[in-house]
């Protein structure tokens, strides 16, 4: 039996090509009829096909951003979904509907009509133990927030422009409603660009004088006041309990950015004044460094703290100042792993290349001594001697941390204008963003790490 695929571009080129050339040629009889029976049979196996496959590999999608969208999307109309790992860059197999291939077509995403003979096939070669692939089921759609201050900031987000772009909606929430237990109500949180230390994000230097610096400041304390904290350390510290309490309970986390290590600095600093008097009003805990507790935290551990308000760091987590690299040559590999045995690993670093570039933040790229020995580095830069992107287990839940502030803008500044991912369809770096979107999404059971 003959088994044919049709590429969505080639539909549509072929459909205009042979209507062209029907209309040119109309007046011959076997051309007619030939091409007649052409599109009859293109047209019986589009109502037979019954799956649809978004390839993911560099050759054949064109916007592998909108096609996490779609993904979405399909688990939110209860279509089967199967994440098909380590085949062609991480492609989905789909339950094949009308809705659906109009669906992609609007969006720009690529796909091809498949028989159930040829879906057969493919998992049978995914299936076999010699090929490094799997198939996941992915089950439904993850509800997911966002933690993030409402008004405009001065710096942009890189997973709300992500989540934006492929039309994966999302709740915004701050700290209101992480402190009344909100988080119950997603699978999946994501940390906005945050300082969880109450340092105001180190940028006293900078920007004390900034008229952004100095009502971001007022309303943090404001906030901090109407919540009952005396501190705005204080109140920050108390979310990011809330936060770790979600994980711990089977809650799905991920972090940019300075969200990541003042994240575990909060935690490890429990109840140490490390913040100095510009910034709460009072001096530091004297000899604090020794008081840091590191079992508190997720991923980092023996790290020196920066106590100079002045110097725009938060610790020697962070690898920013350290780093002797070009901006040509600044890159980072992805691990591979066993598809079947380390699937959570293997989905979060799906991609169409092991090779992304690098992008700075105010936290880079995490020094790897700091780096907890059960934390997994799933992307490393072996040149620069850094990971840049780590994953972990806490409780019964999971945490993923990605150094820098924007895949697609390498030394994005305060005031920059955001990045417009039209330009970017195809990021390897946004990707892996995408991937931990869709992360919880997956069975338990297919979940083996």
């Amino acid at each position: 039996m003959m088994i044919m695929m049709f590429h969505s571009k080639m539909n549509k080129l072929v459909t205009a090509a042979g209507t062209s050339i029907f209309y040119k040629f109309k007046s011959s009889k076997v051309f007619k009829n030939a091409l007649l029976l052409s599109f009859f049979i293109l047209f019986s196996f589009k109502m037979s096909a019954s799956k649809i496959l978004v390839p993911m590999d560099a050759d054949t999608q064109s916007n592998h951003l909108k096609a996490y969208g779609i993904v979405y999307y399909s688990l939110e109309n209860q279509l089967s979904v199967n994440w098909l790992l380590n085949y062609r860059g991480g492609s989905f197999l789909i339950d094949d509907t009308e809705k659906l291939r109009k669906e992609c077509q609007i969006r720009g995403v690529d796909f091809e009509l498949i028989s159930d003979n040829m879906a057969a096939s493919i998992l049978e070669e995914i299936s076999s133990p010699s090929k490094n692939k799997e198939s996941v089921a992915l089950e439904k759609a993850p509800k997911i927030a966002v933690y993030s201050p409402t008004g405009n900031k001065p710096w942009d987000d890189a997973v709300t422009m992500a989540l934006t772009y492929a039309e994966i909606p999302y709740k915004t929430i701050y700290d209101k409603e992480v402190l009344n237990d909100a988080l119950l109500l997603y699978d999946w949180l994501h940390l906005h660009h945050e300082d969880f230390t109450g340092q105001y994000g180190k940028f006293y230097r900078a920007f004390r004088t900034a008229p952004w610096y100095i009502q971001e400041k007022k309303d943090a304390e404001q906030l901090a006041a109407e919540l009952g904290y005396s501190k705005v350390s204080e109140e920050k510290l108390a979310v990011a309990l809330k936060i770790r309490d979600y994980v711990v309970g089977g809650g799905f986390m991920f972090a940019m950015c300075s969200a990541t290590d003042s994240f575990d600095i909060a935690l490890a600093a429990e109840g140490v004044d490390i913040a100095e008097a510009m910034f709460d009003g009072d001096p530091s805990e004297p000899g604090y460094q020794a008081k840091i507790d590191f079992e508190n935290t997720f991923a980092f551990t023996d790290f020196e703290l920066e106590r100079n308000p002045m110097i725009y760091e938060f610790s020697s987590i962070d690898m920013t100042s350290k780093r002797q690299i070009q901006r040509e040559n600044d890159y980072f590999s992805l691990m591979e792993y066993s598809a079947k045995w380390d699937v959570v690993p293997t989905m979060l670093t799906q991609n169409h290349t092991r090779l992304v570039k690098g992008f700075m933040g105010q936290t880079t790229s995490y020094d790897p001594n700091t780096v907890k020995p059960e934390v997994l580095i799933m992307g490393e830069s072996k040149l620069n001697g850094e990971a840049r992107y780590i994953h972990g287990i806490k409780g019964k839940g999971f945490f993923t941390f990605y150094g820098g502030h924007d895949p697609e803008d390498y030394q994005h500044r305060v005031g920059d204008p955001k990045t417009e991912l039209e330009l970017h369809p195809n990021s390897p770096g946004y990707r892996l963003i995408l991937n931990n979107v869709l992360f919880p999404a997956a069975k338990k059971k297919e979940q083996k790490t």
